[in-house]
């Protein structure tokens, strides 16, 4: 069965891939990591290694069992394009994506650089949205790589959002999340950084979903931001997911 997800903008996951390595800010108090061993401590048997990178074969073919159409986040418990996992296997997953017509895929990386050197061996389908995470203007170069891809739609995963992004450069871009960080050291995120990039996407057009505000207690934080939720989704591309701007 497909594993529904509390992710504000996605419906449900699916991991064909665990574990992952840090590779920048963003990853330093992972969510993946922390719940990745305590599914480990309770016997799960696809997280028998912890949080190290593991291909799971077993589950390359779930989304073709589920008729019901969805929005999958693909890897939400790894990196699909993480060094560890070999270009067939991804290419593989591709094709399942590519096979389950009906469903909408979100594949998310920070690393950015390795999706550019394979996207040209990879069968972009429709129903494929890639993304990148950008927590602070250091990383901003994962958008080039992103736009240099033959993703139908490509959408920015600002979240943890670390710092200011003042000058984003929204070209090709579908759609762009912000959230912020959760957790039990979870760090700060100044409101004038979420309201400067909300503003940046109205100008250039682009749809805009607000995550959270995060920090400890994340539920009392919410997500509202100026006294309303911002569920704003791609227009492009297929879409199931039935959020919308209230």
């Amino acid at each position: 069965m497909a594993a529904n997800s509390a992710i504000e903008w996605t419906e449900t996951t699916w991991n064909p891939v665990t574990g992952c390595t840090k590779i920048s800010p963003g990853c330093t108090h992972c969510y993946a990591e922390r719940m990745a061993r305590r599914l480990q401590a309770m016997g799960q048997p696809n997280y028998a290694n912890g949080f190290r990178p593991t291909i799971h074969e077993h589950m390359l073919g779930a989304p073709l069992r589920w008729k019901q159409p969805q929005t999958i986040f693909v890897n939400s418990m790894s990196d699909l394009f993480h060094e560890d996992v070999p270009v067939r296997f991804i290419q593989r997953i591709f094709d399942v994506m590519g096979a389950a017509h009906w469903h909408t895929f979100q594949v998310l990386t920070k690393r950015s650089e390795r999706l550019m050197e394979l996207c040209r061996q990879l069968p972009w389908s429709p129903n494929v949205w890639m993304g990148v995470s950008v927590e602070n203007e250091a990383w901003s170069f994962r958008m080039d790589h992103l736009r240099a891809t033959n993703a139908h739609t490509k959408f920015l995963s600002l979240e943890p959002l670390l710092g200011p992004l003042c000058n984003l450069n929204l070209s090709g871009i579908d759609w762009v999340i912000v959230g912020g960080e959760s957790g039990p050291m979870a760090r700060p995120m100044d409101r004038t950084w979420v309201v400067d990039i909300r503003s940046q996407c109205q100008r250039a057009g682009v749809p805009f979903f607000f995550k959270q505000w995060g920090g400890v207690h994340k539920k009392k934080a919410g997500r509202l931001l100026e006294g309303r939720t911002w569920n704003e989704l791609p227009k492009t591309g297929q879409l199931t997911l039935s959020a919308s701007a209230t």
